[in-house]
């Protein structure tokens, strides 16, 4: 079995086990060239799973390069979809595509995305990247098959540290239920995850009695060892009446010394430095021509931004972020706001905080960090967000107070009905931390990206629903939430570093908007504008203004800017940090006293826009008023791998697109 062409479904090549031991060599190589250009990625499992790619790549899967539509074909499943470069170098290596393109990986517009979208790039089977969805999409497919009388094999890669999520023991029980011998299964046993090794986060072990437990033909093998890679390959082909997977023990970051089984290369790429010693350690030094390679990463980075920017609306000059002399702003990732008040209000005996593998990235870990008395109070509960969710409802019954968080994709989308049902529905006291959320992810591409999480969450009843401005806001609503507020909560923040634009000083009142207005340019942009509650604001008669919330807070600030100096146009921004309940009487004033109201968030449109279009077509205040309203947010897409800052212009979110949508509202104002 190999590489065919379909039209014949003769072998082009057979490759022998040196050839095999060879390529995979060579693709280490691109891979960490690919990263390196990238600027970010998992270096540590696409290395420990590359051995096994170059033989089910070149070996071990019936497909045809030229063809990738053949029906006929063996399908591949990525469910560890973090590590696509790794699926890449297999494309690459078997003819799909360019090894030399992969170096475009996680940039914006390449097929390469952060985790492997089948829209983009052929070879690709389906779109994955929320770990334990693989091995379900593979018994669909060895199902759809049966049905159609196929006799080709689907393959799942997995690691280890996704056996932690409840779905993945779901569809180990149908496959082996239903019986399905078309199904192989590799496990890239590597033993560490994120936030440590596997055993120790939430041990996974006895794999290979618990697939055996569901009717599965285990193999165990070193994941290392070209012979018995493809030993155990041609075994499961064989394996008749059960479907089979292979327990492969591997080493995270293989090949190279300082790598190897270090959990910190898990989502770390290398510097030129450590590349160049990377390749020396594999001998590829003289065969892969790395300044080329970078080369063309950065034509084609050159190119993208060039498109980019001559999409973006214009104005007299340049207001982007900190581009002048002046109105500099000081930046910091909303998250670290999280881990401070964490780190605040975390004596209070009742406070537990449950961490889900990515603990240190969205600073909930800062809760522990060097205060050893609260270790207890710290529970592991690895990849698995569904059970930690209702987890957290049995603590907080008992009186605990609760907090969880992940990537905002799965802590508010993943784990919904336990949201619904084992929290708001029973009315209960958890706080959950939608990380990371928006575009700020950004190389991660799209499934990590959370542009649809407000909807969910808003739409709960009991819960309420908190977006911070910025970091320091972002603690002053966490110490809230967790400490004075009953009842199921949702804070909502970004992983990029984003502008300061509060203080200690500056008003936080939960259920409650702030208005800020531009007084006069100086040289830090915070301190340019004046901010007070909503409530106790009065007119001062402004043409217009923009309701935001989150990230698009600052860039509605800086769209004020624009729109002041480019126009003379004067704006009242709202700050709707909390959405629900939300401040209704904010929204109302703003709409009879300035006449034009745009809303502004970092989300599909809707989240924001949807709830104060509600809010102005209910008011009794407003009726026979007219009131221009437009919305700035996601059109109903979803993201990119990219830079976060570039996916802000790419997904018309930015102050610029703001002003921009001001202005035409104030035309027609006019008339």
């Amino acid at each position: 079995m190999s590489i065919k062409d379909s039209k014949t479904e003769m072998v082009i090549r057979n490759y022998s086990i040196e050839e095999l031991r060879e390529a995979a060599n060579l693709m280490r190589g691109y891979d960490l060239v690919a990263l390196c250009a990238a600027g970010s990625g998992h270096a540590g499992g696409t290395l420990s799973i590359m051995d096994i790619v170059a033989a089910l790549y070149l070996q071990a899967a019936d497909h045809d390069p030229k063809n990738p539509s053949w029906p006929d074909r063996d399908r591949i499943v990525w469910s560890a979809g973090h590590k696509a470069p790794a699926l890449y170098m297999g494309l690459g290596i078997a003819g799909f595509c360019s090894l030399d393109d992969t170096v475009t990986l996680r940039k914006l517009n390449s097929p390469f995305q952060g985790h492997p979208h089948w829209l983009k790039l052929p070879g690709v089977e389906v779109s994955t990247g929320s770990l334990g969805q693989g091995l379900s999409i593979a018994v669909g497919m060895a199902l759809a098959a049966r049905l159609d009388g196929k006799a080709h094999k689907v393959f799942c890669l997995m690691g280890d540290g996704e056996q932690q999520e409840g779905q993945v023991w779901e569809a180990a029980m149908e496959a082996g239920h239903f019986r399905l011998d078309s199904i192989i299964t590799v496990i890239d046993r590597n033993r560490l995850q994120i936030d440590g090794w596997v055993k120790d986060v939430m041990q996974v072990e006895p794999l290979a009695e618990k697939y055996a437990s569901f009717g599965w033909e285990v193999l165990t093998i070193d994941g290392h060892d070209m012979n018995q890679i493809v030993d155990a390959f041609a075994k499961a082909r064989s394996t008749v009446g059960k479907p089979a997977v292979i327990l492969a023990n591997t080493i995270k970051g293989k090949g190279v010394s300082f790598m190897e089984n270090q959990a910190g290369w898990h989502g770390k790429s290398p510097n030129r430095e450590e590349l160049d010693a990377s390749l020396k350690e594999l001998g590829l030094s003289e065969r892969i021509h790395v300044d080329e390679l970078l080369d063309k990463a950065k034509n084609y980075q050159a190119e993208m931004s060039r498109k980019l920017e001559a999409r973006m609306p214009k104005f007299s000059r340049d207001y982007w972020w900190n581009s002048g002399d002046r109105m500099k702003v000081k930046m910091e990732p909303t998250r670290k706001g999280f881990g401070k008040s964490l780190a605040e209000s975390g004596d209070d005996e009742r406070v537990v905080c449950l961490g889900l593998d990515i603990s240190g990235s969205i600073t909930i870990s800062d809760f522990y960090a060097g205060k050893p008395e609260r270790a207890k109070r710290w529970i592991s509960m690895g990849i698995a967000e569904q059970s930690a969710t209702s987890a957290a409802a049995g603590m907080a019954r008992e009186g605990k107070l609760p907090v969880l968080g992940s990537y905002a994709t799965f802590s508010a989308a993943r784990n919904l009905d336990q949201v619904r049902v084992s929290v708001c529905y029973a009315n209960l006291n958890v706080l959950i931390a939608g990380a990371h959320a928006g575009v700020s992810v950004g190389p991660d591409g799209a499934t990590h990206q959370a542009l649809e999480d407000l909807f969910a969450m808003q739409g709960l009843p009991n819960m309420s629903v908190v977006v911070p401005c910025d970091a320091v806001e972002t603690r002053k609503a966490t110490n809230y939430l967790l400490l004075q507020h009953r009842g199921p909560k949702y804070i909502r923040f970004a992983r990029e570093a984003t502008p300061i634009v509060s203080d200690d000083a500056t008003p936080f009142v939960f259920g409650k908007a702030n208005v800020i207005r531009l007084r006069g340019e100086c040289a830090n942009f915070a301190e340019a504008f004046e901010t007070q509650l909503a409530a106790s604001y009065t007119d001062e008669r402004e043409d217009l203004s923009i309701i935001a919330c989150g990230p698009m807070v600052p860039e509605a600030m800086r769209a004020a800017r624009i729109l002041k100096l480019d126009y003379d146009y004067e704006t009242r921004v709202v700050n709707m940090h909390t959405l629900k309940p939300i401040d209704a009487k904010a929204v109302v004033c703003a709409a009879r006293e300035t006449g034009v109201i745009v809303t502004a968030e970092e989300h599909q449109i809707g989240a924001l826009a949807w709830r104060v279009s509600s809010l102005l077509t209910e008011s009794r205040e407003l009726y026979g008023q007219p009131v221009i309203t437009g919305a700035i947010g996601v059109k109903d897409r979803f993201g990119d791998s990219g830079a976060p800052w570039e996916l802000v212009k790419e997904l018309e979110v930015s102050a610029e697109h703001i002003a921009q949508k001001a202005a035409e509202l104030m035309q027609i104002k006019k008339k």
